[in-house]
Formats: C-alpha cells, sequence, structure tokens
C-alpha cells in the first residue's frame, strides 16, 4: 500500500498537480494506511506556520495555526521547525510546548502529537505531523510511513519552488522587482475581459538615462531605474506598475466609474523630480508620460498603442510632462509605428539588403565606387527603397540596427569584389544621427571591416547636413575626426539642402560634398542653379574637397557639370541602385582599371536599365 502510495503522489507531481491537492492526497492515503491518526503538513514561511494539507482537521483548527511563528514552545509542528529536528509530544494536554494550544487539540480527541520536519536545500520548508488520540509515540511501521511521506513532501514542495522561480523569472523584472512586460501583457488582457469598469494605461519613459550611464557610470543608472520604478508604484498605489522595458514603466489603472488619468500623471509628476542619490551621484529624476483610456471594443493593443503614440508625441514636443491621446494625433505617429515594426520584421528575418549605385567619372563615364543604400524585401520579393521606411529610421535603436546590418552586409560584398581582383576604390555608406550619438562608431567600424579584411581607405562615410550640422553638432564633428584618423573619407551628402553654408567649408572636417539632385534637377531650367554649382564647384576644387553631382539624369545636366570641371557623378543617366549581382557586372565593365579606361557607361545603362 505504501509503495502504490508513493507510485499516486510521484505521478500527480509529474503531472503538475497544484501542491495542495498532491498533499491532501497523501494525508487522506496515510490516514487509510495508518491506524486512527490525522496527518497534516504545514509550511514554514519565513518564520511562520501555514497550512498547507490537513483533510480531517476542521477548518477552524487549520485557519487558528495560520500565521503562527515557530518557536521552541509552539506546540510539536512550530518546536520541530525551530529545532530541525522531530519532536513527540505523548501527553500534549500536559506538556509545556503545548500550553497556549492544547485547548483546539483536546477539542479534535488528539492526545498525542508528533511532528518530523521536511528539509528542501538544508533549510526546514515544511513540517509533517500525526496527531493521536492515545498518549503515545508512533510505532515503527508509523515511523517508515512517515520517512517514506516526508521524502515525497520534499520532492513536491522543491517542484513547487522551482515552478514558482520559473514564474518569478517569467513575471518579475530582476532589477526593480516589479511584474514586467509578460506580466504586462497578461494584465491588460485580463483588464479588457472585465466588463463594466473603466480602465486606462500610462506609459512613462525614464528621460536622460542614457546622460546618466554614460556621466556616472551604468550602476547609477541601474540605481536610477529603481527609484523611478518605487516613486511610480508609490504615486499610484491603487494603480499596477510594471516595468516594460529598459527605461519604460507602464501602469494599468482601473475604476468603477470615469478615471483621470491626467490627474493621476500629476501625481507621478510631482512625486518623481525630487532629487535622489545614485551609487554616490546626486539626479533628479524625470519622466515623460503618455495615457489612453480604453474605449468600448477596444483591444489591449489599440489601448497600449494608443498610450505610446501619446508618449511619442510627449517626448518630441513636451518632454517631462504628460499627454493624452487623442486620434488626432494617431495617423502620423502610427505610419512610424508600421515603419519601425515592418524593419525590425525584416531585421530578424534578414530582408534587409544593399543595392550599389555607381559613382562615375563623368568624362568616361568610368565606375570609381558605389554609395551603399540600404532596400527591405517584402516577404513576396518586391524590393523597397529606403524612402518608404524613412520614418523608422527616426527610431535610434532601428537606425542602429539598419547600420550594423547594412556595415556586415557592404563589408562582405567589398571583400569579395577585393577578392575577385575588381578594380574597386571606395564605396559610401550613410550613417544616421543615432550612430554617432551611440559614441561607439569608430569601433563598430573598425571591427566590422577589421573582421572581413577591407582596408578602411575603401570606406566613405556619408552624412547629411542634417546630421552633421544639427543638434549636437560636436559630437558628430569630434565622431569624425576620429574616424578619419583611421584612413576613412567622409563626405557631407545633399549639400546645400540643410544647415550648411560656404563657410562649414572651411570649419567641419570633410574630404567630400555631395550636391543635392534638387541644384542638377535646375540646371537647365534656372540659370540661378548654375551659377551657384559652379560656384561650389570651384570654391571645393580649390579647397582639395572632391565635388559628386547627385541625381544626372540627362545628357545636358551632364555637360554643364563637366564644363564647371565637375569630374564625379551619379544619377539614372548612368545607372539606378543595384544589387550586388548587377553591381559586380558593372565592375568588371567599367571599372576603372589602372592603365586603358573602359567606354562609358551611361551608353550601356540605355539598353539594361
Amino acid at each position: 500500500m505504501l509503495l502504490e502510495l508513493q507510485n499516486v503522489v510521484l505521478e500527480m507531481i509529474a503531472r503538475g498537480e497544484p501542491l495542495p491537492k498532491t498533499l491532501d492526497k497523501l494525508c487522506r492515503d496515510v490516514e487509510l494506511i495508518a491506524d486512527d491518526v490525522i496527518c497534516s503538513v504545514l509550511a514554514v514561511v519565513g518564520d511562520r506556520l501555514r497550512p498547507l494539507a490537513g483533510p480531517s482537521l476542521p477548518a477552524a483548527y487549520s485557519a487558528a495555526l495560520e500565521g503562527i511563528p515557530i518557536g521552541p514552545s509552539v506546540g510539536s509542528c512550530g518546536t520541530a521547525a525551530f529545532l530541525g529536528e522531530a519532536v513527540t509530544v505523548i501527553d500534549l494536554e500536559h506538556d509545556p510546548r503545548w500550553a497556549d494550544f492544547k485547548h483546539l487539540a483536546l477539542q479534535l480527541n488528539a492526545n498525542a502529537c508528533w511532528s518530523t520536519p521536511i528539509f528542501s536545500n538544508g533549510r526546514v520548508v515544511a513540517t509533517f505531523a500525526f496527531y493521536f488520540r492515545e498518549l503515545r509515540g508512533p510505532t515503527t511501521v508509523e515511523q517508515q510511513i512517515v520517512a517514506a511521506c516526508v521524502n515525497l513532501c520534499a520532492i513536491a514542495i522543491e517542484r513547487e519552488e522551482r515552478v514558482r522561480e520559473r514564474q518569478r523569472l517569467t513575471y518579475i523584472d530582476a532589477l526593480t522587482g516589479l511584474p514586467n512586460r509578460a506580466r504586462f501583457n497578461v494584465v491588460l488582457a485580463e483588464q479588457a475581459a472585465r466588463q463594466g469598469r473603466w480602465w486606462g494605461v500610462l506609459i512613462a519613459d525614464l528621460d536622460n538615462l542614457k546622460l546618466v550611464n554614460d556621466t556616472f557610470g551604468h550602476s547609477s543608472g541601474d540605481g536610477l531605474i529603481c527609484i523611478a520604478g518605487e516613486r511610480l508604484a508609490a504615486a499610484i498605489p491603487e494603480g499596477r506598475t510594471f516595468r516594460i522595458g529598459g527605461d519604460e514603466f507602464a501602469i494599468v489603472i482601473d475604476g468603477e466609474t470615469a478615471i483621470d488619468l491626467e490627474a493621476e500623471a500629476s501625481k507621478i509628476l510631482a512625486t518623481i523630480k525630487e532629487p535622489a542619490s545614485c551609487h554616490g551621484h546626486v539626479v533628479v529624476p524625470s519622466v515623460t508620460i503618455g495615457g489612453a483610456i480604453a474605449k468600448q471594443g477596444d483591444t489591449p493593443d489599440q489601448v497600449r498603442q494608443s498610450a505610446d503614440i501619446a508618449l511619442y508625441h510627449a517626448k518630441e514636443r513636451s518632454k517631462g510632462n504628460y499627454v493624452h491621446y487623442n486620434s488626432g494625433m494617431g495617423t502620423a505617429f502610427t505610419r512610424r509605428f508600421r515603419a519601425i515594426r515592418d524593419v525590425g520584421l525584416a531585421l530578424a528575418e534578414g530582408r534587409i539588403t544593399a543595392h550599389y549605385q555607381p559613382i562615375v567619372r563623368l568624362d568616361t563615364g568610368e565606375v570609381v565606387g558605389f554609395e551603399a543604400l540600404c532596400r527591405m524585401m517584402t516577404k513576396n520579393g518586391t524590393i523597397i527603397s529606403a524612402a518608404n521606411f524613412h520614418e523608422a529610421t527616426r527610431d535610434a535603436h532601428v537606425a542602429s540596427d539598419l547600420t550594423e546590418c547594412m556595415l556586415l552586409k557592404v563589408a562582405r560584398d567589398m571583400r569579395d569584389w577585393i577578392d575577385s581582383g575588381l578594380p574597386l576604390q571606395h564605396v559610401g555608406i550613410n550613417l544616421a544621427a543615432a550612430d554617432f550619438h551611440a559614441r561607439n562608431l569608430k569601433e563598430r567600424l573598425s571591427r566590422i571591416f577589421g573582421e572581413t579584411g577591407v582596408p578602411l581607405k575603401h570606406v566613405i562615410l556619408e552624412v547629411t547636413e542634417s546630421v552633421y550640422l544639427g543638434h549636437g553638432e560636436h559630437v558628430v564633428a569630434d565622431e569624425i575626426r576620429g574616424l578619419r584618423s583611421l584612413g576613412m573619407r567622409v563626405a557631407l551628402d545633399d549639400f546645400g539642402t540643410g544647415f550648411a553654408s560656404l563657410t562649414h567649408l572651411l570649419t567641419v572636417p570633410i574630404d567630400i560634398i555631395k550636391i543635392d539632385k534638387s541644384f542638377v534637377d535646375r540646371l537647365a531650367l534656372e540659370e540661378g542653379a548654375g551659377v551657384i554649382v559652379e560656384g561650389v564647384i570651384n570654391i571645393a576644387n580649390r579647397l582639395g574637397i572632391k565635388v559628386v553631382a547627385e541625381g544626372i539624369e540627362t545628357e545636358e545636366q551632364l555637360e554643364r557639370l563637366l564644363s564647371f570641371g565637375c569630374s564625379l557623378g551619379q544619377g539614372y543617366l548612368f545607372s539606378k541602385a543595384v544589387d550586388i549581382t548587377a553591381a559586380t557586372l558593372l565592375l568588371q565593365h567599367f571599372g576603372q582599371p589602372q592603365t586603358q579606361p573602359s567606354g562609358p557607361i551611361r551608353a550601356e545603362r540605355r539598353t539594361s536599365d
């Protein structure tokens, strides 16, 4: 019978039955095997007892044991848990260890009690007890039964602890101790299923975390995250606070009547800004908050997305404050979210690729290099240009991931061209503002091109005026000086459309300027455009800065640029951006050789494009 009991309990443990159900079954079957005993199992939680199983004990008796602290004179179970050894009380009515509890046991006609501690990983996690009606201790058979049951209980409790730990790791943020994104998603689904209640979501983004990390170190940044989490949870105790990302928190608020998210956000903004000490550094926390209230029929994803849209709106226009979602702000942000989602999925599925538009000598049509352009392939094979997902690159993480992907692909393609002996001179790679502000661009480029064995002299970094001369230009300029010191060249892209002026040619460290297509388009239409372009080319040439004209599409544009002394250009007159296979053929047939030039590429383009 004991062997059968063990098999039944082990099967329940293996199936993952709830711990109380498993131990209840164990106690019932033991009471059938043993002679006239009452069986119970008490958990030891911290330093207190908590009933786990006792099917033959009245509910009032088990309730009376809830939360009793263990100690050297706390009945049989509390004493066994405290001492870590079995305790037998033959006459509990007169035993001092039962003085405070005998009235409970005597009502059950229980006159003796034997309790055995249950150990797990060297600590007492529970007790297993027999109550006897007679004044006696355990028999030899009962000792054998309890020895087996204690082992079974230990196995069941250890499994339960592992399950709880997995759940804790699954649903609890390790740094703050707050529920995490996975738990947030579960709660949103539960909230949406509830009927007749108002509810909404606040998404709070911690401002300037990167600055704290860069200035004081990541330990201070972690301290700031923990302090923010504590203050958010304290500001709205009736809500439920989650850490859903590196610097993002969410609060779910509900009520039987209409809720005021703006008032709740005001509590957070008032509470969060008190100065805090983060690993010896004084930091003033700040958050930006977006919020949305669920409307009839909204899904959890819709509410969350609305709050996200409000947050992004706040970060761009009202940092450090709260913005409530309204449908009018959704269109642009929805487009941006869709682009971010699509690009993120394309990156994960390997559908980001590099196309190459040739840079040619205008007098001969020879290919001297390429500009690498990012392309996204849809699942049905359609190629999408970067202009159609440009919104996604405004997200720093997406921009960084795209650059990393492009650098790896371009470096491998360049290595193949070099290994094939093709006359490759250089490839231009576009960089975003996020690449510079991450402060690790020099290391990334050195690592990627170093691992593929591509000399950095073949690399041209293309930076738009808005990136180079916009917010934080000193950061970009410092990074560029470091990159040029490694042998790379830098091109100022789309020259004439942004902040750049002729005086910048004297102050910013660049090797090449690329005259924007908008000027080239006007060469045949406006005499003023020709004067400007010719002037820029003359100045650049005298300063030793190379010039590339972008967007050349007609013979007339080509002839005028040649007359101005422009030697390099790109555009559909020569070739559109093409995949690696076509780019390789262009190099084979039109690459500038060391000795004898080949024929013009533009004649070939007209038949091949």
